[in-house]
């Protein structure tokens, strides 16, 4: 496998944990309108992207391989704990 082939692997892997986390960062704002956000968009993308991509590795450690529904049920269950903490939900 080449080089530009090994990217597009790693992009498409990483994919679905940048998009969730994008969504769910710009979702928090619109939502919580009355609040102040703990942390900026980018900071909040960039740590719901993290983890995210930290599920999926442990998912696809976990499964053997990549794409199984259970992998991506963990990240958006991550996902959303991550962005409650990050919101500061409990308060």
């Amino acid at each position: 496998m080449g080089a530009v082939a090994s990217v597009n692997h790693l992009l498409n892997f990483a994919a679905p944990a940048f998009f969730l986390a994008a969504g769910m960062a710009l979702y928090a704002r619109l939502f919580k309108v009355n609040q102040a956000a703990a942390l900026s968009w980018k900071a909040q993308v960039a740590i719901n992207s993290i983890v995210g991509c930290a599920v999926l590795a442990v998912g696809m450690w976990w499964f053997g391989r990549d794409g199984k529904m259970a992998s991506y049920a963990a990240l958006v269950l991550s996902s959303a704990l991550c962005q409650w903490v990050l919101s500061r939900g409990w308060r």
